[in-house]
């Protein structure tokens, strides 16, 4: 179940709303569970014994961690009993954090090191074709984080199971993120205020990611896939730029459009959830590109992976090494496959070659020359992104006009010219501009329009604009047999 399902959104959601806003206080944390219990089980009936497991481990950690504390504070002078509980204390959290990076490994990654095996000692043992439990990628980074978090002291041991257990699970963030800490929602996990304005506010963020998922993203996605039926040899030039400047888009609206609904739907539901996406395709460079895109991960591996390598604080060449290890691993996050491996590489090589120099000349060109290097260098990740390994090279020689049948043909000018102006709306979407001219919009009104009177034709407005986009991608969903979501098996 996704998002952007009919069955979600006119049955899923509005009952699970319903019966959360009638629940008393006291029960909607186990209201919340069941609901994302439901929902994590309804296409995989049975892992949802694997995320149980998962919570129950990480919980029972906690709980034994708080446990050895209590023991360290009455150890006294005893300088054993102390070491031994140290280390215990220790022991507990690291072995919980391996069962979870095992699991984790097991399911997401256990084909591809076969593979592996295979090509380098020349065998032939069978792959275990294992399915990917829904969202395991996403929970599993939020189960480490606490135990890390605990660890640290940022964090206190979750007591109440239930309360830990909905963290975990919490159906509005589970498969696609953002990457949920304790720290972001510890107080409105216990205790939280539901109020009309802040409903409102959540319903306005999830129509809007509704409708770039839905009206601007499975666009994208179709032209992409248009463009992937051409063979090769066949493909033009334009044709080839086409397509993955399509599936540029796709990726952006898809992605950001699904953390648009989580975030709305996490108001709805009285949480703050953080941004995952601030315009990553206004960016000037590489670097800041990453302090756009996917916020919730680039944070997760700067806070429990990078810093605690050394961060930037050491010298360039272990600067360097930790930058290729949190890629490797962040390559590796995203798919079990080579072409996420060297899309990892591709971005940790243009990072440290921007700490070491090019972000000093970047500074110095104009704003569009350095808007043109990152969206170049973004346009080329997305194709070792989205292709099969062996069909990497073929692709950018095409883009690159290196044994392609022509700069451009019939067809590609018939594809460009047809989605010119969706391509148009695509480029302003993916920016602040819609953002900013609607508060210009009303901040000019000013003069015409005052106090109440310019407060309700405000209202007005957006609930007009809202009911249509709602009704319109509804429409869209209901009638569309294309309606992918790319990080549904990250």
């Amino acid at each position: 179940m996704v998002f952007s399902s009919i069955t979600f959104l006119i049955y899923f959601l509005p009952i699970t709303i319903f019966l959360y806003y009638v629940a008393p206080v006291r029960l909607k944390n186990t209201l919340l569970l069941a609901a994302s219990l439901f929902f994590y089980a309804w296409g995989e009936p049975i892992y949802i014994f694997l995320m149980i497991f998962s919570i129950v481990v990480n919980y029972a950690a906690g709980i034994c961690f708080e446990h050895i504390e209590n023991k360290i504070k009455c150890a006294g002078d005893d300088s054993f009993r102390l070491k031994r509980a140290m280390f215990a204390k220790k022991a507990v959290i690291a072995a919980a954090v391996a069962v979870n990076i095992l699991l984790l490994g097991f399911f997401k990654y256990a084909d591809f090191l076969i593979s592996g095996i295979n090509m380098i000692f020349g065998l032939a043992i069978e792959p275990l074709e294992l399915s990917l439990p829904v969202g395991i990628s996403f929970y599993t980074f939020q189960a480490v984080s606490y135990l890390v978090d605990v660890q640290r002291g940022n964090v206190k041991v979750q007591k109440n199971i239930i309360d830990f257990a909905m963290y975990i699970s919490m159906f509005a963030q589970l498969i696609a993120g953002p990457i949920i800490r304790l720290a972001d929602i510890e107080c409105s996990l216990h205790r939280r205020t539901l109020s009309l304005s802040m409903f409102a506010d959540g319903s306005k963020r999830f129509t809007v990611g509704l409708a770039k998922k839905a009206l601007l993203a499975n666009g994208a996605g179709a032209l992409w896939e248009a463009v992937c039926e051409v063979p090769y040899a066949e493909m033009s030039v334009l044709t080839a730029w086409i397509g993955i400047i399509g599936f540029t888009f796709q990726i952006y609206f898809d992605f950001s459009g699904y953390s648009d609904m989580a975030i709305g739907l996490g108001k709805m539901l009285g949480f703050d959830f953080p941004e995952n996406f601030r315009y990553p395709y206004t960016s000037r460079s590489v670097t800041e590109f990453w302090r756009r895109w996917h916020i919730s991960l680039g944070s997760w591996f700067r806070e429990y992976v990078y810093i605690p390598l050394g961060g930037s604080r050491c010298g360039a060449l272990r600067r360097s090494f930790n930058i290729l290890t949190v890629w490797l691993l962040t390559g590796l996050w995203h798919g079990a496959s080579m072409n996420f491996v060297l899309w990892g590489l591709y971005f940790a090589l243009l990072l440290v070659l921007e700490k070491a120099f090019l972000l000093r000349i970047l500074e110095k060109l104009p704003r569009a020359a350095g808007h043109l290097y990152t969206m170049l260098a973004v346009i080329i990740s997305w194709a070792i992104f989205a292709l099969d390994t062996d069909a990497i090279i073929p692709y950018l020689k095409t883009m690159l006009g290196i044994g392609a049948p022509a700069i451009y043909d019939l067809d590609a000018l018939y594809m460009l010219s047809g989605n010119a102006l969706f391509f148009a709306v695509l480029a302003v979407g993916s920016t602040g501009m819609v953002s900013a001219l609607y508060r210009k919009f009303f901040s000019g009104m000013g003069t015409e329009y005052e106090g109440k009177e310019r407060a309700a034709l405000k209202m007005i407005v957006e609930n007009v604009c809202l009911a249509a986009l709602l009704i319109i991608s509804l429409a869209y969903v209901e009638a569309s047999t294309y309606n992918p979501f790319l990080y549904f098996r990250f």
